[in-house]
């Protein structure tokens, strides 16, 4: 609707509306939390847990709208019938921006439950964000590098109870756990320096999906595989979002089904962790050869909007 105002005010009316919208649900989903603290029983921690859950849903749908009101998107998105509010998924997804988690949580807020994401441990001192996302149960990890595990092979379980204990809170409540298994946003000098023989995306790391799965993988309803691009913004997504740069988001998903991961097998067992990371690789190598069919057909459309303008 004000997408016509020139791209500075744009930048400072959306940056302004964002932190507003996150400080008030987030200061809720935070009092929220504490009285979760404070009165400890199990159901009356749960019916507060959907609550801040609908504060979330609020959240995102507040997202959706501050888009409406300063951008001007075209919304090409598929595969999201046919799924389950009350269901248990694992989703995962190529990364692109911290713009990512705005577009993916206003698109599924009202086809799945709410997305629970794995944060970094670091991220839980940041102001309101850190503190509303502890109150929504989602799991701050504190993962073991590799070097690590290497000095130390009995730390190689850590991980796995760490994950798992956060895993149980989600078994009372339909919950939906986002994973982004490329471990950061993509930007090609990543992908040039980890040697990815993939054209648009990083290696995928397989140890989250498979400590997940191995967790609660019989919870699962499905794995939702997602697919996010920006065919027309530049490297800095969301700052070109911001000062309405971007006039395209393309999303694609699939339910597939999910794989039964055995944890000890998992550790022990080198071939195991072999054909589990081959089979992500798949997945990868298909989430690939999507986006490049997705980029010809956006190419040929604009091209092909550009030739009649011309005319």
């Amino acid at each position: 609707m004000l997408n016509f105002l020139p791209g500075p005010i744009l930048f400072v009316m959306s940056l302004s509306l964002l932190i507003i919208n996150t400080l008030v649900w987030a200061s809720l989903i935070c009092i929220g939390g504490l009285v979760k603290l404070l009165v400890p029983l199990k159901r009356f921690r749960n019916f507060v847990t959907q609550i801040m859950n609908k504060l979330m849903w609020a959240w995102a749908s507040c997202n959706g709208g501050i888009l409406f009101l300063l951008a001007n998107f075209e919304w090409d998105i598929d595969g999201l019938s046919d799924l389950d509010p009350q269901g248990w998924y694992l989703v995962i997804s190529n990364h692109l921006s911290g713009f990512d988690i705005a577009v993916q949580t206003y698109l599924l807020r009202n086809n799945i439950p709410m997305l629970k994401f794995f944060l970094k441990k670091e991220l839980i001192y940041v102001p309101f964000l850190g503190l509303g996302c502890w109150a929504l149960d989602m799991p701050f990890m504190h993962r073991t590098s590799p070097a690590k595990l290497k000095k130390n092979p009995k730390l190689r379980g850590k991980d796995l109870q760490t994950t798992r204990k956060a895993c149980e809170k989600f078994k009372h409540l339909p919950t939906s756990i986002m994973n982004y298994v490329e471990g950061s946003r993509f930007t090609e000098e990543k992908r040039q320096r980890q040697g990815s023989p993939y054209r648009y995306l990083m290696r995928p790391k397989a140890g989250g999906v498979a400590f997940t799965l191995s967790a609660m993988g019989e919870q699962f309803t499905g794995l939702l595989d997602m697919t996010i691009l920006y065919p027309d913004a530049p490297e800095n997504i969301l700052q070109a979002v911001m000062f309405g740069k971007v006039k395209k988001v393309i999303v694609r998903a699939r339910v597939i089904d999910v794989p039964e991961v055995d944890d000890k097998q998992y550790f022990s067992d080198a071939q195991y962790r072999v054909d589990f990371q081959r089979w992500l690789n798949q997945l990868w190598d298909e989430k690939d050869q999507q986006i490049h069919q997705l980029l010809l057909s956006h190419q040929a459309s604009t091209t092909t909007y550009q030739a009649r303008d011309l005319a």
